[in-house]
């Protein structure tokens, strides 16, 4: 059998509007099964093609016809399968060559129905305050009722600077809301930190490109270094949409020494895959707590999956998505494509987590602490010991100026004084901080 090459969305997410969609390359052929089932389904097929073209009362566009055919055929096999036309192929190529614009979204189709996955942080939808779970019901003066994912992109790409409109529904509120949101280049960093007090880190993770297991470690190496050691690190993949595969393997087996971390199963052999972990020279026995969210997808859904079966991290916030599947994306004569679903994954436990997502082992919903004014309380106003006429002066406690300079520079990246009014990340945050104090006492 001959090999052809084609291309492999490694876990990637549905469609990422102005973002990367990661694909790479792998061999696989499959023929045609046919039978004598398949053959009167073709001649049904070619009857009803011939009995429109020679009575429809307009003349028809035969290729058109077909092509809508296609579509449909591959459409409905999944939310994630789909045959795309030449433009929409090419552009799904480019994706991976660098930035573009756009608004900022992951989309998906959800019962045939345009559905918002996650907004990209620091996109115009992001800031606007279009949330997972939005129903794209009109992109500009246009209705998104039966329209394909690939028209979607590219309704909502475009000219830096310009305008598109998005009308939404969400849970909860009476009315569609409208957003006027401004195309922009989207930043393609995936990975930032910042130490959230000394001694424990915050990692977040966006999504899952080509050089995120490289950022990963340098953001690592940095937070470790900062003061000697890490006591405790919070993990962040909420809204996370995925990405490659390998990068999710590669970042969990950072944390894991053995065992399995994802495992593909398919109905060909070849594509029926084990991916595990191996001993590293690097000890990294911090406790974790990965954060995730409703927008966790896909690989963020592998690295929380293989964490949480190994015990090897505490999983907070609230259900993940719950894509569990694998996609290719396979070349056609004159420049078309489909991308199809070949594999389900499966987590260390052999858990399908297919329509299901990662459970938290802790739920907690988001939410944002107000600031509030500070109001002097009874005991704020007695009398302390630092107040007795000369009382002794607390002893100085210099902290290492290294820290100081490179919290300085996170705070240019993170919004450090958000993160400390975020319910989860402080949640996390408190339950690592807990978790080395009971150590001490156990001695351990």
């Amino acid at each position: 059998m001959k090999t052809r090459f084609y291309k492999i969305f490694k876990f990637g997410f549905s469609v990422v509007v102005a973002v990367c969609v990661f694909i790479s390359v792998a061999g696989f052929k499959s023929p045609l099964q046919a039978n004598d089932n398949t053959y009167k389904s073709l001649k049904l097929f070619t009857d009803v093609l011939e009995e429109l073209e020679k009575n429809y009362v307009d003349d028809v566009d035969t290729e058109g016809l077909i092509h809508n055919a296609i579509k449909g055929m591959v459409g409905n096999l999944d939310p994630h399968s789909s045959f795309m036309p030449p433009e929409a192929f090419d552009e799904l190529q480019d994706d991976t060559k660098g930035e573009f614009s756009g608004i900022g979204i992951v989309i998906t189709m959800k019962d045939a129905i345009l559905t918002v996955v996650s907004p990209i942080e620091g996109t115009p939808a992001y800031k606007a305050g279009i949330q997972a779970g939005d129903i794209i019901i009109r992109i500009d003066d246009k209705s998104t009722k039966d329209m394909a994912l690939w028209e979607a992109v590219n309704m909502m790409r475009g000219p830096r600077h310009e305008i598109v409109l998005i009308t939404v529904i969400r849970e909860g509120e009476p009315e569609s809301i409208e957003f006027s949101l401004k195309r922009d280049l989207i930043p393609m960093e995936s990975v930032r930190s910042v130490m959230l007090e000394p001694g424990y880190g915050y990692l977040r993770i966006t999504n899952f490109r080509m050089s995120t297991f490289d950022d990963v470690k340098k953001q690592l190496d940095k937070l470790e270094s900062e003061n000697n050691e890490l006591n405790g690190l919070v993990m962040d993949l909420r809204d996370n949409p995925g990405g490659l595969l390998d990068q999710a393997v590669k970042i969990s087996d950072l944390f894991l020494a053995q065992g399995n971390i994802v495992s593909i199963k398919g109905r060909q052999e070849r594509n029926t895959q084990v991916f595990k972990a191996y001993p590293s020279d690097e000890d990294r026995k911090y406790p974790i707590v990965v954060l995730i969210n409703g927008g966790s997808a896909s690989a963020s859904e592998i690295v929380a999956g293989a964490l949480q079966d190994h015990s090897r991290a505490l999983i907070l916030g609230t259900t993940s998505f719950g894509k569990g599947s694998v996609q290719t994306v396979h070349p056609l004569k004159e420049g078309f494509g489909i991308k199809y679903t070949i594999a389900r994954y499966y987590t260390p436990d052999g858990v399908s987590i297919q329509a299901k997502g990662i459970v938290p082992d802790i739920e907690v919903e988001y939410e944002i602490l107000e600031k509030k004014e500070k109001r002097m309380s009874v005991f704020d106003r007695m009398i302390r010991e630092k107040d007795l006429k000369n009382s002794l002066k607390p002893e100085k406690t210099k902290q290492p100026e290294k820290i100081k300079k490179e919290s300085k520079k996170h705070q240019r990246l993170l919004d450090t004084d958000q993160l400390q009014h975020d319910v989860q990340v402080k949640r996390a945050l408190d339950i690592l901080i807990s978790y080395g104090v009971f150590s001490k006492l156990n001695g351990s």
